[in-house]
Formats: structure tokens, sequence, C-alpha cells
């Protein structure tokens, strides 16, 4: 047996907590995230209202470019915070990017001070950009904190704590947004997230960045330089092709369909809720089903996608696939059954959404060389959103303007099969491309 040196227990014991420390903060800050974003979602009907006349047939497609605005910084400017987390400290990277995507969060709230409805508007979408920036700065390098700080075989469970905040978050965005909105006025819900994210800002200031930690221990040196040849060594990867595939039809689905909920129930099946909807009760109800089914989902998803790749090395792709497919038949039925039962299907299909969130995410993480693995979080941060949620939001709006939005809705969910079949075609890769950067990590150990 080997014998453990003096101060070897209490290094280790240290290294948990710090791994602890990290995971709490991140998770904060995710938290803090999904609040930013759905406070939009959550409070659209009333923006719209503010800003755009109730016959102009063309503010849906309006509304929906906010999503599209903050989308496109921030999948533009992914990849260079994930090049510039493979060098410098992530920490100090994550600060900024929380404190810029907070005051630009309360400065969207003073596109309500503008006199000129159109100059108040271009305002809200100029803030909505620097929102992007601020995510760009976190996004890619959150995750490979994570990466770095826990073994692959946690890896799933511990990325699925940290993903929580999606459904959580999102959740507290739509009630938090729905209710403060339709009692003070649109611009609160953005003015009152300010100063929390500030303080989690100064709070990264006194984190240490793990590289050097438990990334020796797996060879996961920082290369001094990484050049166009290993960016391009990522798409020779076919698992992480494949799920970056799949992740964007997933994103494309649920993040069109998530932005455009709040609109939908509050006018389009307002007859449900007696012809008069409350906005704010809406948005509390979704938002309690979508923590609660994404919650479980989440923890579930890290916890099944680990156990069964005990036996199975593809299982976080099998997990995924598995799952995303009965996404799409339960919002069918959503959008065929009548509210308050509706709100069933509603909770199915957010499970089954989240259900990959955990194992999608490991699986990106465990196939990419931990060198470049900023990068090739970034580069998935930018292909996910190029073609998912920067695309259908202004698209749902475009053609339930043209049409209607359960028609809008049900094109847009079929992205769910397609996610599906994408992690069913890397299935045969995953466990070969996990073990080849295992065994790598390995010989540099």
């Amino acid at each position: 047996m080997a014998r453990i040196l003096p101060g070897m227990q209490d290094q280790n014991s240290l290294t948990s907590r710090q791994a602890n420390t990290a995971l709490a903060l991140l998770l904060a800050i995710n938290l803090f995230n999904y609040i930013d974003r759905y406070i939009l979602a959550a409070i659209e009907p009333l923006i719209s209202d503010h800003f755009f006349a109730a016959t102009d047939d063309s503010a849906m497609a309006k509304t929906g470019a906010l999503a599209t605005a903050f989308l496109v910084s921030y999948m533009l400017l992914a990849p260079l915070f994930g090049w510039l987390a493979d060098r410098f400290s992530r920490w100090l990277i994550i600060a900024f990017g929380v404190g810029l995507w907070s005051l630009a969060s309360g400065a969207s709230g003073l596109a309500n001070l503008h006199s000129d409805l159109a100059r108040g508007f271009l305002m809200l979408v100029i803030t909505r950009v620097f929102v992007g920036v601020g995510e760009a700065a976190y996004g890619p390098a959150a995750p490979t904190i994570i990466s770095d700080l826990y073994p692959v075989e946690k890896r799933g469970r511990m990325l699925s704590f940290f993903y929580v905040a999606i459904p959580v978050g999102s959740a507290i965005g739509y009630a938090f947004g729905g209710s403060v909105g339709q009692h003070w006025g649109w611009q609160w819900p953005f003015y009152l997230v300010t100063i929390p994210g500030l303080g989690l800002a100064a709070l990264c200031l006194l984190m240490k960045d793990p590289r050097g930690v438990r990334a020796r221990s797996q060879a996961t040196q920082a290369k001094p330089k990484i050049t166009l040849a290993d960016v391009l060594a990522l798409f020779r990867i076919r698992s992480y092709t494949m799920n970056t595939a799949a992740m964007a039809a997933m994103t494309f689905a649920m993040g069109g369909i998530s932005f455009w909920v709040p609109r939908y129930l509050y006018k389009d099946r307002a007859a449900d809720f007696g012809g008069h909807p409350d906005l704010g009760h809406i948005n509390f109800t979704f938002g309690a089903i979508t923590a609660s089914a994404g919650l479980l989902a989440t923890i579930l998803g890290g916890w099944t996608g680990d156990r069964v790749r005990r036996r199975y090395p593809s299982a976080y792709f099998l997990v995924s696939a598995l799952t995303i497919f009965f996404a799409f038949p339960a919002t069918v039925l959503m959008l065929r059954t009548p509210f308050p039962n509706a709100w069933v299907l509603v909770f199915f299909a957010v499970f089954f959404l989240f259900f990959n969130t955990g194992p999608a995410n490991a699986a990106l993480a465990n196939v990419t060389p931990p060198a470049t693995r900023a990068t090739a979080f970034a580069l998935n941060i930018l292909i996910i959103h190029v073609f998912g949620d920067a695309i259908s939001p202004p698209l749902i709006g475009w053609i339930a303007g043209k049409t209607s939005m359960n028609f809008a809705f049900l094109v847009v969910s079929a992205m769910m099969v397609v996610a599906s079949a994408c992690w069913f075609m890397g299935l045969r890769d995953l466990g070969p491309d996990t073990a080849a950067v295992e065994a790598t990590a390995a010989a540099g150990s």
C-alpha cells in the first residue's frame, strides 16, 4: 500500500474544497446567467406593447430579433474568449464577463426612458448585444474549470449540477420577470438583477485557476500556442462533430419555443385561461414547471449517463438521443390539448428536453484534448447558436405572423427528432474518442 506522505491528505482535501467552492460559485453565476436571459422572454409581451402598435404584424419578428441580437454577439465572440481562456486566467475572464452582462442588463431598462420609441428600441437592442458579449466571456471558460477539477468518471454528474442552473434560472427569470414586470413595469426586472451580478463578478477575482492543480495530474498543461491545425483537428473528432450538430438542432427547437411560450400562453391560448390571462401567473406556473421538470431531468440525466457509462462507453449519446426523441410528441400533444390539462404535457416536454444537458456536455469535454477544451466549447457555442436559437425566435415570429403560433411551434419542434438522429449516428464513435483522449492524458502523466 502506498504510504501517504505528510501533508498529502491536507492537500487533497484542500483541492476538494477548492473544487466544491468553484462549482458552487459557477453554479450561482450560471443561475443569474439564465435569469438574465429569460427575463426578456417573460416580459416580451410588455415590451412589444410599449414599443409597437397592436396593428403592427411585424412586431413579433422585431421583438424576436432582441434574442438574435444577444446571440449574435454571444456566438461570434465566444471563440475569441475561448482562445483567451486557453491562455490566461479563466476566473479573470469570467469576472469581466459577469460584470459586463450585469451592467448591460441594468442598462436595458433605461430604454424605457427614451421619448423616441424607435431610438429606445434600438438602445434595447444594443444593450442586449453587450449582454451577449459578457456571456461570451463566461460561456467557454466555466465548464472547462469543472472539467479540470473533476475526473472523467465524475464529470457527468458535476456538470449536471452546474447545468441545473439552466432550468432553475430560466424558471426564476420567467416568474421574477413576469411578476415584477407586470406590477412595476418591464424595466424593473432588468434593474434588480444588476447588483447581485456585480457581487458575483467580484467573488471571481478571489478565485485561483485550477490549471496546474488537478489539471497537471491529468497532463492538461496548456500548450504555449494553439494553432489553426489544433482547432481544425477538433472537427476530425466525429463524436464532437455529431454532438455539436445534435446540440444545434436541440438549441434551435428549445431556444425558439422558450422565447415565445409566455406570449403564446398569454395571447394565443387566452381562451384556455378564461379570456383574460394574468401574465404574472402564467409565467409563475410555467417557471415552476420548468424548474421542477428541468431540475429533476438534469440531475437524473447526469446520474443515468454516468451509471450506464460503466457498461456502455457511448451511454451519454444513447441517453440524450432517446430522451429528446420523446420531447417531440410531448410538445405536439401540448399544442393540441387545452389548458390546464396541457400543463402535464409541458412538464414532460421540458423533462425530456433537459435530460441530455449533463451527458451531452460531459461528452463534449471527454472527447476534446484538455489544452484546447475551452476552444472546443467556444466553437460549440458558436455553431449551436448560429444554426440554433439565433435563427429560431425570429423565424417563429415570422411564421406565426403569416399562419399561427401553433403551426410555427410544430415546425420548429421537429428539430428535436433531428437532434435525436445526430446523437444516434455518433454512438459508435463516442467510446473510442473518449478512450483516445484518456490514453493521451495517461501517457503524458
